[in-house]
């Protein structure tokens, strides 16, 4: 078996250090019903969304400030924001103050007020601050957000066990399980863009 190459976060010196939540500003994306049910259900959907909650409630101990993004397909979709299909599960409600920052995009950051949001907090663009990220799905809004993230300037995390996806069909024709998918996001992520704990309780307080 091959060995692994190092990492391109290795290559251009930068660190993996896990941050502390009451230094970040926690970022939970897509956190709908749409994953829970329905035609875009995922894999270990419950289980992520458990752990967003308790990431949710450790970081409001900690003090740190929360951005709700949800992502707004239109009427009809399963996106729909407007519908129970899209809301915001009930186990990561935002709380009163909490702001919510509505996307069209899998990059959180694009055509978004996100950055205003951010920089309102005291974390603008270039401040190098930590970002906490978790929601769904990994593959997609999750890797594009750390990514656009990650090209402003931001440290971003990503919380492994608060992240779900679900299995696709390859260009071949095979089909690429949902945990394979999985590994692979967060090994993109961890190769540039971010730094990948593996549970909630991996983070300090």
């Amino acid at each position: 078996m091959s060995q692994p190459s190092k990492s391109l976060r290795e290559v251009v010196g930068l660190d993996n250090d896990l941050p502390k939540l009451g230094e970040s500003i926690v970022v939970m994306v897509d956190f709908q019903n749409t994953y829970r049910t329905g035609v875009m259900a995922l894999e270990g959907a419950e289980e992520a969304l458990a752990a967003g909650a308790r990431l949710l409630e450790r970081a409001r101990a900690a003090g740190a400030p929360v951005v709700h993004v949800i992502n707004d397909g239109g009427e009809g979709t399963p996106y729909d924001i407007r519908a129970e299909i899209g809301a915001i599960s009930d186990e990561v409600a935002p709380a009163e103050g909490e702001a919510v920052v509505v996307k069209g995009f899998p990059n959180s950051f694009h055509e978004t007020t996100l950055t205003d949001v951010l920089t309102g907090l005291g974390a603008a663009p270039g401040s190098g601050r930590n970002l906490v990220i978790a929601g769904f799905m990994t593959h997609m809004c999750v890797n594009y957000t750390s990514q656009g993230a990650f090209n402003l300037g931001y440290r971003p995390t990503v919380v492994a066990e608060a992240t779900a996806t679900r299995s696709l069909p390859a260009p071949d024709g095979s089909v690429v399980p949902a945990a394979a998918l999985q590994t692979a996001a967060l090994t993109t992520i961890a190769d540039l863009f971010g730094v990948v704990a593996p549970t909630v309780d991996a983070l300090q307080a």
